[in-house]
């Protein structure tokens, strides 16, 4: 039996990887979102410069709708995106955003899970910029991390004292 891993054996299991820690990512968001109980809170933001968890919903969702339908062979931003909407308007109740934001992850998630090794080294185009299919989830994983840490941040400023942390939780002195 040989120890040599080929490509394909590479590929495969970065993408069994990646599948896991999107998936991770999203059930932490979501662990967040489920400790905001005051609809209105959810769009909340500390400030005008600021996006609310309501508005970084939609903007993921509006991402990952845009950049994976037809990921293999279409522009990742779709001429019918209209991103600068994703970051106006509130979100009314906390089904209606979770129903926005499965939408994005249904869509991103099935793509994902769809793709082979082979597929790795492909050029697929975001903006009309060229990236390799393992550039694009790259970038996407950079991205819906640096977004999926904004909503626990805002969730936890929610709740203050209430918070109910989603990992090891600090040594508190006694």
């Amino acid at each position: 039996m040989s120890d040599v891993i080929n490509e394909s054996q590479i590929g495969a299991e970065y993408l069994r990887i990646v599948n896991i820690k999107f998936a991770e990512l999203k059930k932490s968001a979501e662990k967040a979102i489920a400790q905001v109980s005051d609809d209105f809170k959810l769009n909340w933001a500390p400030n005008e410069e600021s996006n609310s968890i309501a508005v970084i919903v939609k903007h993921i969702s509006g991402n990952m709708i845009s950049r994976w339908t037809d990921f293999l062979t279409s522009d990742g931003e779709k001429p019918g995106r209209d991103r600068d909407e994703e970051f106006e308007g509130m979100i009314e109740s906390k089904e209606e955003l979770l129903t926005v934001w499965n939408r994005g992850w249904d869509v991103f998630l099935q793509t994902l899970s769809e793709l082979k090794g082979e597929d790795l080294l492909r050029t697929v185009y975001i903006r009309q910029q060229p990236h390799s299919v393992l550039e694009a989830i790259e970038r996407q994983m950079s991205h819906y991390s640096s977004h999926v840490g904004q909503i626990i941040y805002a969730a936890k400023m929610i709740q203050g004292d209430d918070w109910q942390t989603l990992t090891i939780p600090r040594r508190k002195n006694a």
